[in-house]
């Protein structure tokens, strides 16, 4: 397989850098190709701006998804966000490595989705969901949190977690063409000892074993 990696988190020493590189020894001593993107390390750009293309279908007026759609068409994406698109179209999986921030992704991922999942190459015009741009890409959500797992399940303080992931699990992936696999979750890893976190590093590696064989989510829309 050729695996993408798009990881976000500022500390490479932090638990969600470790579930990183464990994902790219892992992979790659079991054959796979591994690219990653690491956004805080290159100084990703999230913001949408006209920077993000090379032309202007429209200079004056600026509407994202009209620029991102002739850009589709053209071959205008700036270099940066072409270099993206071109690892993401070679990836038959892609992991999202990360910390949960405000029960949400931080905000170089979501700038990610926004200048990276364009409409024309990955939605639109009767691409979403199954007819997605990314149809035939397996997409998987790894992630730390700072709560325990008591405060992710039934009754617990932090909602459920899958409720939490819905809007990127769905939302984003699912509506991009991606097939989604069961995320991986690190539930207070810095609440633990090395013990603790050698142990899960374990499970993830043994997952990571037998990756390529794993059935997708069932996915349905919020609330469904």
């Amino acid at each position: 397989m050729n695996v993408l990696i798009v990881h976000a988190h500022p500390e490479p020493r932090s638990f969600a850098s470790a579930l990183k590189d464990a994902a790219v020894s892992e992979l790659t001593a079991a054959g796979h190709a591994v690219t990653v993107s690491d956004l805080y390390a290159t100084g990703f750009d999230p913001r949408v701006s006209r920077a993000d293309f090379t032309g202007a279908a429209d200079p004056a007026y600026f509407e994202p998804q009209r620029e991102q759609q002739d850009a589709s068409e053209h071959d205008g994406f700036a270099p940066d966000v072409k270099a993206e698109l071109e690892r993401l179209f070679a990836a038959d999986l892609v992991l999202f490595t990360f910390p949960l921030w405000w029960f949400s992704v931080p905000a170089i991922l979501k700038g990610w989705f926004d200048r990276v999942l364009v409409m024309g190459a990955v939605y639109g015009a009767g691409k979403v969901h199954d007819t997605g741009g990314l149809g035939g890409r397996r997409a998987l959500l790894v992630l730390t949190t700072g709560g325990l797992a008591t405060g992710y399940g039934p009754g617990g303080r932090n909602g459920s977690l899958p409720a939490l992931l819905a809007p990127i699990q769905w939302g984003t992936l699912h509506f991009s063409g991606f097939e989604v696999l069961a995320p991986f979750v690190a539930y207070g890893p810095a609440r633990g000892g090395d013990d603790d976190r050698a142990a899960v590093l374990t499970v993830w590696r043994e997952r990571l074993r037998g990756i390529e064989h794993e059935t997708p989510e069932r996915l349905a829309p919020p609330g469904a």
